[in-house]
């Protein structure tokens, strides 16, 4: 198809114009621009777009609003020096020799299903040698942190920790520590490490609160174990719920498995979040990455560092969303607030008198906008204080007074010096206790599919796996929670060999377990 182009007025008006006028067609287009409005030319000089209003063309056209870009340089010299790679241990028992079975079962299963030979196949002639129980320090994972403090402490994501043996801090002069964890939280991802040193480079913390969708922002971390990249974008959301406990920084700068932990800084320098997940179909980036607000954040870390858990108040209620047509149903203007679907028997929301389908509407004169506001205000409150709690009920407002209680902590996260990393029974004969995986979890892996190893024991522990491992398929079956994995581990025919895809880390491999005997 032919290309249309499209050309000033005045040109339109020259070619019509016949050739005997030509000479004073070309005049007065010189003498339209040379006596022009001057404000007109002014304009045109601050705007060389020259874009104009058609309908009124002596209007000045808008400033622009953006002028270039930013120059980063700067910014980055300032506040990398703060910024630290996490690498984490594990040290598990695991039996020496070939992970790989010899027998004919895995062979034949591996020949079956994939159509080629298990790796490190070995001779049908060698007799297998027995194997031994040794304890070895295995590399567990990466991650990024920064440091908040000249004497040592480190924020950084739970989950770049949790199950660790030891964990090492390097800073960008190459020196490495040996950190401690001071405490972690599972709900909002936060954890303190504290390594020895003195006058270390520290970065400031900014307020989350006051940042704004559009604006510049960086991140600097250690995706896939590259130390100090930096990468940039806008903050695409202020405030996105995503189901979690907390709302989350939106953003498209570019972070992937290793960031996590590191800083989410603004243009003067300050962390504004901990960037701690991404949306992904694929395990990479896709445009979309997420951040822990620090204002957030340091309310925890205050609480972390001063008793290693963190305490939050409860209500004892299950709410559901308000609609639009329940909220006119029940005499509400709009729909706002939370629905009480559920009271708790002898919790703090039945003690005070709130029943079942209540709408609360405030929490301490806060507006519950969306469901998901309650339960993060009632977090943040102290546990044993009096809160008054605005309800609805039956065409008319009400206000209640409760007492809080106290949400159960988290455990504090330890680092393992044995193989298990949580007391807990297994009883199938592979030895394998597993569990779903967290929203952090299912957004890294490609279908959000599998389960997450917790605890390690007989069969499965000389075959090499250990807690965190995530099993994605079991016998060329993709395994999709806990409930599934369960089922089938119950319905194994304990005579014969079973293949896992396992992800550690980055990576994901076949693992045959061979039966005992």
């Amino acid at each position: 198809m032919k290309k249309m182009r499209f050309f000033p007025a005045e040109k339109h008006i020259s070619i019509l114009i016949s050739s005997v006028l030509i000479s004073a067609s070309v005049f007065a287009g010189i003498s339209f621009f040379s006596s022009g409005n001057h404000a007109n030319a002014q304009a045109a000089a601050q705007n060389p777009a020259g874009t104009t209003n058609p309908t009124n063309p002596n209007a000045v056209p808008a400033p622009l609003l953006v002028t270039g870009l930013p120059d980063f340089t700067q910014l980055v010299e300032k506040t990398s020096p703060a910024v630290v790679n996490i690498r984490t241990t594990q040290k598990i028992t695991q039996a020496q020799g070939d992970p790989f079975s010899d027998d004919e079962q895995a062979q034949e299963f591996f020949r079956r299903f994939f159509g080629m030979p298990a790796p490190q196949q070995a001779p049908k002639n060698r007799r297998q040698a027995p194997r031994q129980q040794q304890e070895q320090e295995v590399p567990r994972g990466v991650g990024s942190g920064f440091i908040v403090s000249q004497d040592g402490y480190v924020l950084t994501n739970t989950h770049v920790v949790e199950d660790a043996s030891e964990v090492y801090v390097k800073l960008t002069d190459k020196r490495e520590f040996k950190a401690k964890v001071i405490g972690s939280d599972r709900r909002t991802d936060v954890a303190v490490l504290k390594i020895e040193g003195s006058k270390l480079p520290k970065i400031a913390i900014g307020d989350s609160d006051k940042i704004k969708a559009g604006e510049w922002v960086i991140a600097i971390g250690s995706p896939f174990n590259l130390d100090n990249t930096v990468t940039s974008g806008i903050i695409s959301s202020k405030a996105r719920d995503t189901g979690d406990y907390l709302p989350l920084i939106q953003t498209d700068v570019a972070v992937n498995p290793g960031n996590s932990g590191g800083p989410l800084i603004n243009m003067r320098g300050e962390v504004i979040g901990i960037n701690s997940q991404i949306y992904s179909r694929s395990g990479g980036y896709m445009g979309i990455s997420f951040a822990i607000p620090i204002d957030e954040a340091m309310r925890v870390v205050e609480q972390l560092k001063s008793s290693g858990v963190v305490s939050r108040g409860r209500m004892g209620v299950e709410i559901g969303e308000l609609s639009k047509e329940v909220a006119e149903s029940l005499g509400l203007s709009k729909a706002q607030g939370a629905l009480v679907a559920r009271v708790e028997a002898g919790g703090p929301a039945e003690k005070a008198g709130i029943q079942e389908g209540d709408v609360i509407l405030k929490l301490n004169g806060n507006a519950i906008e969306k469901r998901s506001d309650l339960p993060r205000m009632v977090g943040a409150t102290k546990p044993g204080s009096k809160a008054v709690v605005s309800i609805w009920r039956k065409g008319s407002a009400k206000d209640i007074t409760m007492i809080v209680g106290e949400a159960d902590a988290d455990k504090p996260i330890s680092q393992k010096n044995d193989k298990k990393s949580k007391k807990e029974k297994v009883d199938n004969h592979l030895g394998i206790a597993a569990s779903d995986l967290s929203e952090a979890q299912k957004r890294s892996m490609p279908n959000g599919n599998g389960v997450v190893i917790d605890v390690v024991d007989g069969l499965a522990a000389s075959s090499g796996l250990r807690p965190g491992d995530i099993i994605l398929m079991m016998n060329n079956v993709d395994i999709k929670d806990a409930k599934q994995f369960d089922a089938m581990l119950a319905k194994l025919d304990t005579k014969k060999s079973v293949v896992l895809l396992v992800r550690r880390g980055e990576a994901s491999q076949f693992l045959v377990i061979r039966p005992a005997g």
